[in-house]
């Protein structure tokens, strides 16, 4: 009653499609290869190696290296309504391969240049893309579609480099030791950070401050961390925003838009509907609420 599997085959990925009835506690699973791991159903609480254990969701994904346990409790898991989950393993020779040519695209000179997903288990949350990108290698997977290993190949791809991305962004903007601040993107980041919200940091001015042209900088500012410059900016100041909007009910809400950095309020309204998906006197009300 506990890990039902199916199993899909193509060239470079095995994907394996797990189904429990039951409620179980300390559920061994173990690949030799890297995997990436999404919930589809139900609820687990995941034990894995140099993480506190955690509660997962659907919409939610782990990537774990080769060769490490993965723990896994099922405390809701009943036959009428069973947990499901997929579990994505990837050839090991594919990911480097993949890896090398990302670290070799965006290395500044000899900078940021050694990122890998294998190293150690990562949690990730909130990746809309990433999860669009999962169904869509399901349903590819799942059904006959005409060059299927061709399609699954690209799509491989581009969940590994997504992967990269997500790590590199995640360390390069969570770096409280410093281990990126002498590297030209690591220091825009501590720039946009420390100025957020003042009105002349655009393209222009942090590609100087990387001693790089526009173009170059843009490409590989958006090549690293999977997002461009101006959408990290306006993301950033969404949060910075949101901060502002619980801190105080009361302030207009141009005033905060302004606080935040954006000299337009319709843009500051747009950034953040497309962020939060609500317009920001919505999004007041739901806090009051």
């Amino acid at each position: 009653m506990v890990e039902n599997r199916t199993t899909y085959n193509a060239d470079y990925s095995e994907l394996n499609i797990y189904e429990t009835h039951a409620i179980a506690e300390k559920v061994l699973l173990n690949f030799d290869v890297p995997v990436i791991a999404s919930m589809l159903t139900g609820k687990k609480v995941m034990h894995l190696k140099g993480m506190p254990s955690f509660e997962f969701y659907p919409g939610e994904s782990v990537v774990v290296p080769s060769g490490e346990d993965m723990v896994i409790d099922f405390p809701i898991a009943t036959m009428e309504d069973p947990t499901q989950c997929l579990a994505l393993a990837l050839d090991p020779n594919k990911v480097n391969e993949i890896v090398e040519h990302f670290n070799h695209a965006v290395a500044i000179e000899n900078e940021n240049n050694d990122w890998s997903i294998d190293h150690a288990s990562s949690h990730l949350t909130n990746q809309v893309e990433l999860n669009y990108l999962i169904e869509r290698l399901v349903h590819t997977f799942t059904n006959n579609v005409k060059s299927k290993d061709v399609i699954l190949d690209l799509m491989i791809q581009e969940l590994i480099v997504r992967l990269l991305q997500t790590k590199a962004r995640y360390s390069i903007v969570n770096d409280p030791f410093n281990v990126f601040s002498d590297t030209r993107i690591g220091m825009v980041i501590k720039y946009i950070k420390e100025h957020l919200t003042e009105k002349e940091i655009n393209v222009e001015y942090l590609a100087n401050k990387a001693h790089m042209s526009t173009s170059h900088f843009y490409k590989q500012f958006k090549n690293t961390l999977g997002v461009s410059p101006v959408d990290y900016i306006n993301s950033e100041r969404i949060k910075f925003a949101k901060k502002l909007i619980a801190l105080n009910s009361k302030e207009r809400i141009s005033t905060i838009a302004f606080k935040s950095g954006f000299n337009s309020v319709s843009y500051f309204n747009r950034q953040f509907k497309k962020h939060e998906l609500v317009v920001p006197s919505q999004y007041r009300k739901m806090i009051k609420d």
